[in-house]
């Protein structure tokens, strides 16, 4: 079930690997992110040391969250990922020159998770070509539509 997505990055960047990774989230962040009030517009990961960080993502404060605890919508959060898998992300990042791209927030078994991309960046060109090539199938599928009437 997806809480929200990155429709940017996918218009941006070419995706050649999906990795799933948990977060370390704070209690008033889940209640949040429940009532849906995330965003990821503006969300990257980086790499420091060995650990993968997301940054930017906002998730707004409920007005019920208790006022003893200093809430930061924008604070960076680190994500939970298998040794193996952070050490091959680093590899192509570093080397290949792949981009770590947050594609979307989503429950696993209750849990919140975030899709990650191992992705290119997509040119200019690239970028246009992807949306002539889209608004061409759109109106082949209208034109199929009216002549099957």
């Amino acid at each position: 079930m997806s809480i929200t997505q990155n429709r940017k990055a996918r218009h941006d960047y070419q995706i050649e690997e999906r990795f799933e990774a948990g977060l370390v989230l704070e209690g008033w962040e889940v209640k949040s992110i429940r009532a849906g009030r995330a965003q990821m517009n503006e969300a990257y990961v980086i790499i420091r040391g060995e650990e993968l960080f997301l940054l930017n993502a906002h998730i707004g404060i409920l007005p019920t969250t208790s006022t003893h605890i200093h809430a930061d919508p924008t604070r960076t959060r680190k994500l939970l990922l298998r040794a193996e898998e952070i050490r091959k992300l680093i590899g192509k990042v570093e080397r290949a020159g792949y981009t770590l791209v947050p594609l979307d927030l989503h429950f696993s078994r209750g849990r919140v998770k975030l899709a990650l991309g191992l992705a290119k960046g997509k040119r200019q060109f690239e970028k246009r070509a992807a949306e002539q090539d889209r608004d061409w199938k759109r109106e082949q599928a209208r034109l199929l539509k009216t002549r099957s009437r």
